[in-house]
């Protein structure tokens, strides 16, 4: 296990307090800009500064492939993960048409692809040519979903060191909806059935298949509860592995991270189950359309602000938070005062 996670402390909660004094002080009714105005109290608190800072932000998009595909989970060939990876690297996909409106960074990981890529855009983590199939035995060794989470955090430090402020999460690889859901299952003690959604589309037969591939993926894994690294060997994959080093990573090295669908908040909750303390650091950017997706949120006492039907991936859902964070800092440093105004404050009732 990465020795970081060892040292990761909570939150500092007086920079919190500061902050939700700051906003006490703008002239307008108490709590009135909602979950955003806690949203920003949060990341006072995470990058120990009041003053809010988002100037530079970045997306980390981790692609891989999952050998579960063999199982017809999904509709798409395998090919598509090489496919979308290069066209993120060259700056062409979805994601980078929003990252370029809202001025974000877009950092693409191969971590485990199993074609070819053309793009050299793409920073080369590849641990794996893919995932082996959960529903025949377990997707990776302990050393590779060790070694994934090390990436992760690694990805997080280099951002940090380049001024990032706050990083949001996308992934790329065609089954991951199914080891998601998986993961989903397991942690949460539910039947797969509940877990397990259409991802990019599915047919109903498509649907019992992925379903029968999450349930086989327990029973013949067998994941103990307690070995959160042992669960993400088994029954997860390695894009979900290194967004798990990305979340630990924000904890460690004191950055907002923002989860964006089902693929990334799987990877949130693994987080917290190898180190509670960082669930602190996350932001929860929009309301996952898979079943998992707000399992896992709930699960970590985390809301979304945005509930909009996002199902794209590529941290197309939780970048759009961005635009928000940024209109509630406005008001938030440079609105009126109740003392600029010469009124009395609203005061806190019971």
């Amino acid at each position: 296990m990465d020795e970081r996670i060892l040292n990761i402390t909570d939150t500092d909660m007086s920079f919190y307090e500061a902050a939700r004094q700051n906003w006490n002080n703008v002239a307008k009714p108490l709590g009135s800009f909602g979950m955003l105005e806690d949203m920003l109290c949060r990341i006072a608190a995470i990058q120990r500064d009041a003053g809010i800072r988002l100037e530079k932000s970045a997306v980390i998009v981790m692609c891989a492939d999952n050998g579960v595909v063999e199982e017809g989970v999904t509709q798409s060939p395998q090919s598509v993960t090489a496919l979308c990876a290069d066209a993120i690297a060259e700056g062409s996909s979805n994601i980078n048409a929003l990252a370029e409106v809202f001025g974000a960074e877009v950092r693409v990981v191969d971590i485990g692809i199993a074609m070819r890529t053309e793009s050299g855009k793409l920073l080369n983590r590849k641990l794996m040519r893919g995932t082996h199939n959960i529903a025949k035995g377990p997707a990776m060794s302990r050393a590779a979903a060790v070694k994934a989470v090390s990436i992760g955090m690694d990805v997080v430090k280099e951002l940090k060191e380049n001024g990032v402020n706050i990083i949001f999460t996308g992934e790329m690889g065609i089954g991951n909806t199914t080891t998601a859901s998986a993961l989903a299952s397991f942690w949460m003690d539910v039947p797969a059935e509940e877990t397990t959604g259409r991802g990019a589309g599915l047919t109903s037969e498509g649907l019992e298949r992925k379903t029968g591939a999450v349930r086989r993926a327990i029973e013949v894994n067998r994941p103990e509860r307690d070995d959160p690294i042992g669960v993400l060997s088994k029954i997860g994959g390695l894009d979900i592995a290194g967004l798990t080093g990305v979340f630990l990573g924000g904890a460690y090295y004191h950055v907002p991270v923002v989860i964006d669908g089902v693929i990334s908040a799987a990877a949130a909750y693994t987080a917290y189950m190898i180190e509670n303390n960082s669930a602190g650091y996350m932001l929860a950017g929009h309301r996952p359309k898979e079943p998992a997706g707000e399992l896992f949120l709930k699960a970590m006492g985390l809301s979304a602000v945005i509930d909009a039907g996002l199902r794209l991936g590529e941290g197309t859902g939780g970048i759009l938070l961005l635009p928000l964070l940024k209109g509630a800092r406005a008001l938030y440093r440079n609105s009126h005062t109740f003392n600029e105004l010469g009124i009395e404050a609203y005061q806190e009732l019971d």
